[in-house]
């Protein structure tokens, strides 16, 4: 019965690569429909040298009932009202069927077929696999994000936008396109396993002494030379095959190969094995009434709020922080940080096998080093960065004091010549280092050239003179930050692989926790709350509250909010640092009950035990000396002398 549960496994495993690769390809169909449009101000005749002024005439009246000039918008004919965000949202549904039941179902499997002390190295092992995948993953992301999105359908040199800008889209489709081929693939050798398995031998029998392996091979464990339906005297089962007894050095193991080997046989019903389904609100029921899991579910769930929210939304951070392109964002979170977290998971592992942690032991080594992560995690706040210096944004257009932004903000003396639009993002930067949120607010007359090497000309807020120019694109930074990104980068390295050390302990302690027969349950079930309360929340909230440090948003063709184009930095490093410490830090206080009640249920369960134990072998022991004492009778009488029994016989 068991080869086949786990043949089914199998199935499902081929099962949920074959269901991953479809969602991929109809993910990435998607970029084939529309192209993209990013938002701009320049314009420039082919096959021309003369360009249209970035400065429209016009007269900018700011006292006129405090409206800002609108400028209208163009191509909003052409946009599509479709909702093409429903075909992600399949698509990802899709993904998470396939993906559901390989963790459940395979590290039950590893669980079930190797020894106690290496399964906690086998685990660690599939953990550190299953992160190696997001270190290509982004690396393919990082080699993505460097292609533009429609790369084959527009001419790339007229594009006036890099790598390094907010407005770049990456070639995201290409991704799932070859992650699909790759996981369409990956399915092919499941379907090739055998139809059985073989059936493991037993825990522990391999550290066992010749007199123990002796005793085992009679009893009902490998052979099941006495089944457990029929009366069998303990007596029988204590002899070897000599004759001679053994239970004098192995009682106790023996006792508990015995009952082991009952529970095993007479553990499942028939109406289980008739009606599988029949016992899942009875196993669920006790699944959710067991205080520890709970309580490790509610931490588990805390954490990955973190993590996932935390992990998500680390690139952008380094891009807006520290002025990093997204493309090399993605690369360092894949050549450094992943492989980082993949060693701690795997060291984990072998730390867990070296040491023998039991299960107390392993939640206090995951609760330890998760700490420890914490504590370095506060020096995340000292590494501070100076927001951009954008006119109009972050500071006056005559001054470098900081300003609180607004829409009126952006207009001045130097570009009221102009009929220049607020809502435009459509950076340059000027001879002063200053960056402007458009040519036209720049007061910039004249351009040449065409796609990234425009250069304007006559920008009347760049200088004094007027004859100051600007060229595409951001300022790169010139503080401090540049130092300080190694410094970053170490400390996050080393904050992940101290964190990660503590994953494996901590999922051999979901598995020990409760009984053998809810693992797999547990482990469904941890994963389907995890993915809903954690996977899919966090990222939502987090996003939202990141928004809330944005400065300048963009505007799409035909009207409404689009994506930020720039953040207040250090308000965005409070909230982005802030959510996520402070999620762990109610992590921690809901571990506390939870050490109580562990340390409670273990030491309840050693009572049992020895109570068990003294109650069980009490009653065996007794029988056997009986019959010892029985045996010993017959084996005198046999060995009487002959003349006994003829004066017996003429009595």
């Amino acid at each position: 019965m068991t080869c086949k549960i786990h043949f089914h496994s199998f199935l499902f495993f081929s099962f949920s690569s074959s269901t991953v690769h479809i969602c991929s390809f109809l993910k990435c169909h998607l970029c084939f429909a529309y192209s993209y449009e990013f938002e701009t101000s320049v314009r420039w005749v082919e096959n021309s040298t003369l360009n249209p002024s970035p400065c429209p005439l016009g007269s900018v009246d700011l006292t006129r009932d405090g409206k800002l000039p609108e400028v209208p918008a163009t191509g909003c004919e052409s946009e599509s009202n479709l909702s093409m965000w429903i075909y992600v949202l399949l698509g990802n549904v899709l993904r998470g069927i396939g993906e559901t039941p390989v963790q459940p179902l395979g590290i039950s499997y590893i669980d079930d077929f190797a020894s106690e002390e290496n399964a906690a190295l086998y685990v660690g092992c599939v953990q550190t696999i299953s992160v190696v995948g997001p270190v290509f993953g982004y690396l393919l992301g990082s080699l993505c994000a460097k292609i533009y999105v429609d790369i084959g359908f527009v001419k790339m040199e007229t594009l006036t936008i890099t790598p390094a800008d907010a407005r770049w889209v990456g070639a995201w489709w290409l991704g799932y396109l070859i992650a699909g081929v790759i996981t369409l693939f990956s399915a092919i050798p499941f379907w090739f396993l055998p139809r059985s398995l073989p059936i493991p031998g037993p825990r522990g029998a391999e550290e066992c002494t010749a007199e123990q392996k002796s005793f085992i091979k009679n009893a009902p464990l490998l052979k099941h030379k006495y089944p457990a339906d029929e009366h069998t005297s303990f007596i029988e089962m204590a002899k070897g095959e000599d004759g001679s007894f053994n239970y004098l050095n192995c009682f106790s193991y023996g006792l508990y190969c015995r009952q082991s080997q009952r529970r095993l046989l007479t553990g499942v019903s028939l109406k289980s094995r008739l009606y599988p389904s029949a016992d899942f609100i009875p196993s669920l029921r006790i699944l959710l009434g067991h205080p520890v899991y709970l309580i490790y579910l509610c931490v588990t769930i805390i954490q990955l709020n973190s993590l996932i929210g935390m992990v998500t939304y680390k690139p952008k951070y380094i891009e807006q922080h520290f002025r990093q392109s997204a493309s090399k964002a993605n690369f360092l979170m894949g050549v450094i940080n992943i492989p980082a977290v993949a060693l701690g998971m795997f060291s984990g592992g072998l730390l867990m096998k070296r040491l023998k942690l039991n299960i107390m032991g392993a939640a206090k080594f995951a609760f330890g080093t998760s700490l420890i992560g914490y504590i370095l995690s506060l020096f995340f706040f000292a590494m501070s960065c100076e927001n951009a210096k954008v006119a109009g944004v972050t500071l006056s257009y005559n001054s470098s004091d900081g300003i609180s932004y607004d829409r009126h903000t952006l207009f001045t003396a130097c570009n009221s010549e102009c009929f220049c639009s607020a809502s435009d993002w459509d950076p340059v930067c000027g001879d002063n280092d200053i960056t402007y949120v458009t040519p036209c607010l720049a007061g910039c007359s004249g351009s040449a050239g065409s796609g990234k090497n425009t250069v304007f000309s006559n920008c009347s807020c760049v200088g004094a003179a007027g004859n100051f120019t600007a060229s595409t694109g951001q300022c790169p930074h010139k503080d401090d930050c540049d130092r300080m990104f190694p410094y970053f980068l170490a400390l996050s390295v080393i904050t992940s692989f101290i964190i990660s050390l503590g994953g494996t302990p901590g999922y051999m302690f979901l598995i020990r926790c409760i009984k053998p027969q809810l693992k797999s349950l547990a482990l469904g079930f941890h994963a389907l709350a995890t993915r809903t309360l954690a996977g899919i929340p966090a990222p939502i909230y987090f996003g939202a509250i990141i928004d809330t440090t944005c400065l300048k948003w963009g505007q799409k063709r035909c009207g409404g909010i689009g994506a930020c184009r720039i953040y207040n930095t250090t308000a965005y490093r409070i909230a982005y640092l802030g959510l996520t410490l402070s999620l762990r830090t109610i992590s921690f206080l809901i571990c506390i009950p939870g050490f109580i009640l562990l340390s409670r249920q273990l030491k309840e369960e050693e009572r049992n035990a020895i109570h068990g134990a003294v109650v069980n072998g009490g009653t065996e022991l007794e029988a056997l000396r009986k019959e010892e004492f029985m045996i010993s009778n017959v084996n005198q009488l046999q060995q009487m002398p002959d003349n006994c029994t003829d004066r017996e016989t003429r009595l």
